[in-house]
């Protein structure tokens, strides 16, 4: 209560200067007032917190490298709060954060304002059963559809918990229930991630030709099936930084026409059950998550692939490092390296995933380049073309949704990838060689930290196409 009173004697009384937003940015720039000289050696007072009516104040503070009682010059502390405020805005739980300081004989009080998003988000499942638009486009069936009920639950309890419900009924059944913590212990740095599925289709790819999936479909019965269950050990040190360590068991059945199809699907049985053990460390330093215009991501693992009812183990190897640079004049380059590298002795075609699922080369949509390794430069120059910051609906007065950011970039790309693959080469032109593609497109970011993307590409074949993603490309 007397943190409360605090902030709000201090927000009355306190002018805010004016700001700075780099373009696309839904977070609002800090906001200061400097009553102590550059040279001042200052000492945190106190840390107070407003806006946050459902999160929790300790999640917050779980974030801040910033200590009561700690001593540092005005431009240091300058400093660390915009890289504090940014760790809160990347939780994205909030639609801004801003901060403001207030110093009285050389002990500084820093107030962290807040608006909290709205949380819960019950969204009716309606969807097309494709790895993406443009392939669903390509073959135009409409009994390829999914519809149900997809709930998300964000900040659950207000300890930025996350809790996901998936009921999908249609051409493709799911079922499935997740659960985050994102830490339980006193210190604030362990958490743990539980959950189960269950997927049932009608329909599958049960292999490539000329790298394009061929399709099985049976309407009486299901050609594929799988049951997993996971659980996580998430080291948490702050938003930025964390470490997991995973296991998950799968249990996985084909239909007897998919065998006789493509006997190698799972290297000669019809089911197997296998033991999933995976580490990876995320270091996460952009500006923002969503689209972000400065810093740097990195990211690597292992993961051990163990069959409990054949021998099929394999063990995979991945990296992802994104560079993201301002050049002055609002351009903005950046690119991102990847790669995978997979060994086994006996591997299944439903392992054999490299280009054209979760990581693809931008003019190659349409295709999948499967393989054991593979390697992914996707770099691309960004411009804002419109930047309205955020458009008032003043009909809607919810201030959670009655804002809503636009803003527009244009973009050059160039990818390049090379895929190595031993095993399913036979028809597939694609492996074993450099693809490269350019192109320009649009990006619109918006509500919600949602990106959508128009892109239009020429790859090495000549091959031209318009396509639409809804995430970040690199």
């Amino acid at each position: 209560m007397l943190n409360c009173l605090l902030a709000l004697f201090l927000t009355f009384f306190a002018q805010p200067d004016t700001t700075l937003r780099l373009p696309g940015s839904v977070a609002s720039a800090p906001s200061q007032l400097r009553l102590c000289s550059e040279t001042d050696s200052l000492q945190i007072a106190v840390v107070v917190f407003v806006g946050n009516r459902k999160t929790k104040e300790r999640v917050l503070r779980a974030e801040l490298d910033l200590v009561e009682g700690e001593i540092l010059t005005s431009g240091e502390l300058e400093k660390r709060l915009e890289k504090n405020r940014l760790r809160l805005y990347n939780l994205q739980l909030f639609h801004w954060v801003r901060y403001e300081t207030v110093c009285q004989a050389g002990r500084v009080t820093i107030i962290f304002e807040v608006q909290e998003r709205w949380y819960l988000f019950p969204v009716p499942i309606f969807s097309l059963a494709d790895r993406n638009i443009n392939a669903w486009l390509e073959k135009k069936d409409f009994n390829r559809i999914d519809y149900g009920l997809h709930l998300v639950q964000y900040n659950f309890r207000g300890r930025n918990e996350l809790l996901k419900a998936n009921i999908q009924l249609g051409f493709n059944r799911k079922y499935e229930l997740f659960y985050t913590v994102p830490y339980f212990n006193k210190k604030r740095n362990l958490g743990f991630s539980l959950g189960g599925s269950i997927y049932q289709s009608h329909s599958l790819d049960y292999t490539t030709g000329k790298n394009r999936l061929l399709t099985l479909h049976q309407d009486e019965v299901f050609p594929i099936q799988r049951r997993y269950a996971t659980g996580s050990l998430i080291l948490r040190e702050n938003v930025q930084k964390q470490t997991t360590l995973t296991a998950s068991y799968h249990q996985e059945e084909i239909s007897d026409s998919v065998y006789q199809l493509n006997p190698e699907f799972f290297s000669n049985i019809l089911n197997r059950k296998y033991l999933e053990l995976e580490i990876a460390r995320t270091l996460n330093f952009r500006n923002t998550f969503a689209y972000p215009l400065a810093g740097h991501f990195l990211q690597f693992g292992l993961t051990q692939q163990l069959g409990l009812n054949n021998n099929q183990h394999n063990t995979t190897a991945f990296a992802k490092y994104g560079r993201y640079i301002p050049l002055g004049k609002r351009f903005y380059y950046s690119y991102t390296l990847e790669g995978q590298s997979r060994l086994a002795s006996n591997l299944a075609y439903a392992d054999n995933i490299a280009l054209g699922y979760t990581s693809y080369i931008r003019g190659y949509e349409l295709y999948v380049i499967g393989g054991q390794h593979y390697g992914l430069l996707k770099q691309g120059l960004s411009h804002p073309l419109l930047d309205l910051n955020q458009i008032e609906l003043k009909f809607i007065r919810n201030p959670k949704f009655n804002r809503i950011p636009v803003t527009l970039y244009l973009n050059w790309f160039a990818d390049a990838g090379y895929t190595v693959e031993n095993r399913f080469e036979q028809t597939n032109f694609l492996t074993n060689r450099l693809n490269m593609a350019t192109g320009m497109g649009l990006h619109l970011v918006t509500y919600y930290d949602r990106v959508i993307t128009f892109e239009y590409s020429v790859n090495r074949e000549g091959r031209t196409g318009l396509y639409i993603h809804t995430t970040f490309p690199f």
